[in-house]
């Protein structure tokens, strides 16, 4: 099974390497056909988290977006196996950075910097197309409990320099201050649902729910800039990275520490809706951000 997976991945690989992009994400589009409007898997939390968010909004204009993001998702699981055939020159001609002043205002501190952000457009690829412009860059996430498909999964995803932590590993917290001595950036992924005893309750888009508070911990502890940062599909057909400047955090700091966490994460969450906001359509409605804390 073992040697199936990495045959197919390899052969996914190399036919992800011959077509141009725009035809990849294309060829992605019957992942989202058979989600969404054959299957309809779990389109009634698509459709209850746009209520949430948007209760203003059309059923119409709903069911749209709702359709576009799970599509979106389809267009980047098509595109998965082109990170490791990703290059300079190509990142050149199919990537917009904007902001990326923020970066090296950041990186002249050397005290290593954080990047909150969430599931819209295609992290992965632009992670790693971040990694080839010279940014050391680790992202926080949950492994996989078979060693061997998470060894392949973290290979094609980290393929151009990505590295990894495990978000709940035992060395976490030691491996995230060395990589801030080292100049790193670290990614936070805030948007999904968080209980104890990770996560705290806060709000997001006007309602009650829980989001992990690492970040704003470690953002209190090590003094180091946090700096929003989300990706886009772009009408000009290009992968768009937008880096903010950093947040001012020190306006959510009290005596209490425990306050002051909460403020942090609760600023993460607002500078997060902001984001999607922005681009709805991109962002991944089938995840059940709204649980019961």
């Amino acid at each position: 099974m073992k040697l199936l997976v990495k045959f197919f991945v390899k052969i996914m690989v190399f036919f992800s390497s011959l077509f141009p992009r725009t035809w990849l994400r294309k060829s992605g589009a019957w992942v989202g056909f058979l989600w969404f409007d054959v299957m309809g898997f779990r389109k009634k939390i698509v459709m209850n988290n746009l209520d949430i968010a948007f209760p203003e909004w059309s059923e119409e204009q709903k069911h749209k977006v709702g359709r576009e993001s799970v599509y979106q998702l389809g267009y980047n699981f098509a595109e998965f196996f082109f990170i490791p055939s990703v290059t300079p020159q190509w990142s050149d001609k199919n990537v917009v950075f904007e902001g990326w002043e923020n970066v090296e205002k950041a990186r002249a501190l050397g005290k290593g910097m954080f990047f909150l952000s969430l599931h819209l457009g295609n992290g992965d690829l632009a992670a790693n197309t971040i990694a080839q412009k010279g940014q050391e860059i680790f992202i926080i996430t949950k492994r996989f409990k078979t060693q061997w498909f998470n060894d392949l999964w973290f290979s094609v995803r980290g393929a151009k320099g990505v590295q990894y932590i495990d978000a709940h590993g035992p060395n976490n917290a030691f491996e995230i201050l060395k990589a801030l001595k080292k100049n790193a950036a670290l990614v936070f992924v805030l948007d999904q649902y968080m209980g104890k005893p990770y996560g705290i309750a806060t709000t997001f888009f006007g309602k009650r729910t829980g989001t992990a508070y690492g970040l704003a911990l470690f953002a209190q502890k090590t003094k180091s800039p946090v700096l929003p940062i989300y990706t886009y599909e772009g009408n000009d057909k290009k992968l768009h990275v937008v880096i903010e400047p950093a947040m001012d955090t020190l306006k959510h700091v009290t005596d209490d520490k425990d306050q002051t966490i909460l403020n942090l994460t609760q600023s993460f969450n607002d500078k997060l809706e902001e984001i999607v906001r922005k681009h709805p359509e991109q962002w991944m409605w089938v995840h059940r951000r709204w649980k019961d804390f």
